[in-house]
Formats: structure tokens, sequence, C-alpha cells
């Protein structure tokens, strides 16, 4: 996971420098939190862990940061139909998908080559440049059935 880090801080860098903007300590900060401890995170939530975890950065700069990792690629927001964004990071992360409960909110990642590989047929025979897949399956839980 290290190795992954290193990458995704030295991609920021990167597209930092080409885009004329400042390489700050609370920037690369932000990506390090989102890319050791982080699955599928909001912004006020890692604001909150980013203060838990003694680090000087304002709500703003989070907020900043996301958009500016958006941009980059290296994060990618979700709706999982509530009234909050949610992100995930991208980089070195295998394709995947989400089951969302509709009653407790869990969120549950799952890989289906049989989809991806449909999605490009589909994009092929359509002559269309696949970018990206994003499929979230919405129910209810086995834990929350239960109760």
């Amino acid at each position: 996971m290290n190795d992954i880090v290193a990458e995704a801080k030295s991609k920021f860098s990167e597209f930092l420098e080409n885009n004329n903007n400042r390489k700050t300590h609370e920037r690369f900060a932000i990506l390090e939190e989102i890319y050791t401890n982080q699955n599928h995170f909001d912004a006020e939530t890692l604001y909150v862990q980013m203060k838990k975890s003694a680090y000087r950065v304002s709500r703003a700069t989070v907020y900043n940061t996301i958009d500016v990792l958006l941009e980059c690629n290296l994060i990618k927001k979700h709706n999982f139909g509530q009234n909050v964004s949610f992100f995930e990071k991208t980089y070195g992360i295998k394709a995947h998908h989400h089951i969302i409960c509709t009653q407790c909110k869990a969120v549950e990642e799952f890989e289906d080559p049989q989809i991806n590989d449909a999605c490009n047929n589909i994009s092929s025979s359509k002559n269309f440049k696949l970018e990206d897949i994003s499929l979230n399956l919405f129910g209810i839980c086995h834990l929350c059935m239960k109760t």
C-alpha cells in the first residue's frame, strides 16, 4: 500500500505543478489520509478525522483539495442516494461496483468481470470510447432484512 500512496503523491505533485497550483503540506496530508485510511468518505467526515489526527487544516482546504483530487482523477465522487456526496480513492484500485443498503446506508464493493466485459462490448459495438463504469445497486442488505 505504501507504493500506491507514494505513486499517488507523485501523480498529485505532477498535476499541481502542471496546473500552476501550490504544493502545500496540507494538500499532501489530505491525500495521504485518504489513501491510507479511507474507503468511502464524505468531505465533512474527512475534515473531522484530519482534526482528530492533529492536522492543522481548515474545512475550506479539505473541500478545495477534494476538488483538485477529483480533477486529478485520484478520487471519484459517488451519490449513494443520500444528500451527501461520497468519495473514494481511485489510483491503484481495481474496477468495482457498489451495493448500497437503503435502510442502514451500508456500502459494499463487489467486482464482476462479466459486467465490465458487457460494458466494453456495448461500447465497442456503439463505437464509444468508454472511460469509466459506475454501477450502484440499491436494496436492503441481509442484516436489515432480519430486523
